[in-house]
């Protein structure tokens, strides 16, 4: 009988990018991780980008000014004529005729009409520069200002969601890693003692060969048997090195990391319902598609928005005009008050309003189904737990039967009565309960876990390896 390979065991390790260099604790690695880790530390920066857009949005309550210059060429010089002016009088200056030519003679004063006719004044030259400060401030939207800032607000809360599940995977990650170690080292010692048992069965069969007592391929059989367990435990001592390679990588550390920690299992578990119900109302998925939920309401809003008029303040101050007699005739500043009315939109306001409310029933349906899924995968972890809660207790006894039966083949041996493989399969089966137990110990530790982080209780992890029992090695 020979025990299963320990790669099987590290089937859960990946290589990521961490380290530390003295024995830790579980807890004490988990502070490190938060510290150091680039993924949570990207997640971070992601929600301070949003914090900075959503403060930006309380600047759309405040009026646009700009500083703008003008430069134009228009085709030729603005000018007016004389007659264009007795034109655009409509005759009225002819009225004055006959009180003038009271005072002014006849013959002077037509030739004084006919000077002012052929007179000609440029109001604009061809080149026009001007320069001004504007502002407009809006005072009523419709609502999508405080719909833009309720979606920045959404957009944030998403990212800190987002944040808050990076955590609970890492959390879950540094589990696996960090106990994989501890699984590894177990491994090696029940090697150990596999070799240790073996290479005294072989000293015995040389003994008992020089006596007599068993044939040769008795003794051939024990070395090849022991042999085959040094392998066997050099393997084992790899797989440790792997295991710690991973573990210094994913806490970001130069030299290996030595865990503290041992396995452990819990005699009891908080009900079932305490967890469902921790998970349900602080998981941050589901906080994840409220703050999905909050920006579509506000889309609706926005949308919505586009039928109300836009009223605003507008002002405008001259700061340089060209020395001309348009620029004299025109005022230095002027204020007002404007309003817009949409009366037809090409943006299918109807229609992108019926899509922000689909928008709103899709996240409600996924919110309603991710509370079923999360149901099913705490009940699942957790029976996963329990599961293995009871193979640790029920291995006890298969280790005291496997110890008693070894005894008794090692006797055996000794007196003829047993084959040297038979005290082979015992010292190999002992190894292997032992092996399952452990393995049974680190399966029983990553679905705690994992419950931990699903129900954001990570911080708890220390109580129950506080209060725990230990996997005794053999």
């Amino acid at each position: 009988m020979k025990l299963r390979p320990f790669s099987i065991l590290l089937g859960c390790i990946a290589i990521s990018p961490f380290a530390h260099s003295a024995a830790i604790s579980f807890d004490e690695a988990w502070q490190l991780l938060q510290q150091d880790n680039n993924s949570i530390a990207a997640q971070r920066a992601n929600v301070e980008r949003y914090q900075h857009l959503q403060s930006a949005t309380d600047d759309l309550n405040l009026p646009k000014v700009t500083l703008g210059a003008n430069f134009t060429r228009l085709d030729q010089d603005v000018t007016v004529s004389g007659e264009q002016l007795l034109e655009s009088t409509n005759g009225s200056l002819s009225s004055l005729g006959p009180a003038l030519g009271a005072i002014i003679p006849p013959p002077a004063l037509g030739g004084l009409m006919s000077s002012l006719g052929s007179v000609t004044s440029t109001i604009s030259e061809r080149d026009v520069f001007t320069s001004s400060i504007r502002a407009i401030w809006p005072i009523f939207t419709g609502g999508r200002i405080s719909a833009a800032q309720s979606a920045a607000e959404g957009k944030t809360d998403e990212a800190q969601s987002q944040l808050a599940m990076e955590t609970q995977a890492r959390f879950e990650d540094l589990s696996k890693y960090y106990f994989s170690v501890v699984l590894a080292k177990e491994v090696v010692h029940t090697r150990k003692l596999v070799e240790q048992g073996l290479t005294e069965h072989r000293d015995n069969a040389v003994k008992l060969e020089q006596q007599g007592q068993i044939a040769r391929v008795e003794r051939l059989q024990a070395e090849a048997a022991l042999d085959k367990a040094i392998v066997e435990r050099k393997k084992a001592q790899k797989s440790v090195e792997i295991a710690q390679a991973a573990l210094s990588e994913i806490l970001n550390q130069s030299s290996p990391v030595e865990p503290r920690a041992q396995l452990f299992t819990n005699e009891n578990l908080p009900p079932l319902s305490a967890f469902v119900d921790q998970t349900l109302s602080t998981y941050p998925g589901l906080e994840l598609l409220e703050a999905k939920e909050k920006q579509a309401s506000s889309l609706i809003k926005a949308e919505q928005g586009k039928y109300y008029p836009e009223v605003y303040l507008y002002g405008d101050y001259s700061l340089h005009e060209e020395d001309s007699l348009a620029s004299q005739m025109k005022p230095d500043w002027m204020v007002g008050i404007g309003v817009s009315v949409p009366l037809i939109d090409n943006s299918g306001r109807s229609e992108q309003v019926q899509a922000a409310h689909s928008a709103v029933s899709q996240v409600k349906y996924l919110k309603a189904q991710a509370k079923q899924d999360l149901s099913v995968l705490v009940k699942k972890t957790y029976l996963e737990a329990q599961q293995a809660q009871e193979e640790v207790t029920g291995l006890g006894s298969s280790i005291d039967l496997a110890k008693e039966n070894l005894k008794l083949r090692e006797k055996a041996f000794s007196q003829g009565l047993s084959t040297s493989t038979d005290v082979v399969d015992a010292q190999l089966y002992l190894a292997s309960i032992h092996t399952q137990r452990a393995a049974a110990s680190f399966n029983y530790l990553i679905s705690l876990a994992k419950l931990l982080a699903l129900s954001n209780q990570m911080n708890s992890f220390a109580q129950y390896q506080h209060n725990a029992i230990a996997t005794h090695s053999l």
